[in-house]
């Protein structure tokens, strides 16, 4: 009896934290769209042409040997932000290019409020579509999936969170983030947008990870789960 009490006392207790929960992530995301529509609105009687998104650049140089995630957090260094098409040129022109940087070196581009971090609220129930390519035309990709990501072009758009450039030695790795492994439709939707968007020639092979998987091997890029 008192066994039965217990489990229901805890199973109330985590239904009241579950809606808790839902309740804050509904007035966040409410807040979130406030803000976005008064910066539009800012930016259109500036006669600047808004994005549906603010997104931030980062930059990790990371050091070889060292795969702690304390140390990968430390080194993710904030470059710009912008909310504006007149801003993106502006800071992307200004950007070095993948060629030009160092090995082992990751950009990365994500919406604002979300750090490129696997524990990240936003990331922490997500994972990642992988491609990695020859790094003689690894920029044009990447420039490719910037534009993509800036335009709001891929499908699912809303649960995409952004995309990092693993710059390494023999090659370098893009990869392109969502909210929600565990949802199938929006991750295979999401393949096909790349690949369409990409023009990704059929020799190429994309790998999904899920980042719950990725902190249990503290590795991004191996033991996918999904090839496609």
């Amino acid at each position: 009896m008192e066994i039965t009490e217990k489990k229901d006392t805890e199973n109330n207790t985590n239904n009241s934290n579950n809606n808790a929960q839902t309740t804050l992530d509904s007035a966040s995301l409410e807040n979130i769209d406030k803000e976005a529509e008064e910066r539009q609105a800012r930016d259109l009687k500036a006669g600047l042409h808004p994005l549906k998104h603010k997104f931030v650049f980062w930059y990790t140089r990371r050091t070889p040997g060292v795969r702690t995630q304390t140390s990968y957090e430390d080194n993710i260094k904030k470059i710009v932000e912008f909310s504006t098409v007149e801003g993106f040129w502006v800071c992307y022109c200004h950007l070095a290019r993948p060629s030009s940087l160092p090995s082992p070196t990751d950009l990365h581009l994500f919406k604002e409020g979300i750090r490129p971090l696997w524990e990240d609220s936003a990331n922490s129930n997500g994972g990642k579509w992988i491609i990695r390519f020859k790094k003689v035309v690894s920029g044009r990709f990447w420039e490719d999936m910037v534009l993509a990501l800036v335009g709001d072009q891929l499908d699912y758009g809303d649960n995409i969170c952004g995309a990092v450039l693993s710059i390494r030695f023999n090659e370098d790795i893009l990869s392109v983030w969502n909210r929600n492994s565990s949802d199938h439709q929006a991750v295979m939707a999401l393949r096909d947008s790349i690949k369409r968007h990409l023009k990704l020639p059929h020799s190429y092979v994309m790998e999904y990870k899920p980042h719950d998987a990725s902190l249990r091997d503290n590795s991004s890029y191996r033991n996918t789960w999904l090839r496609g």
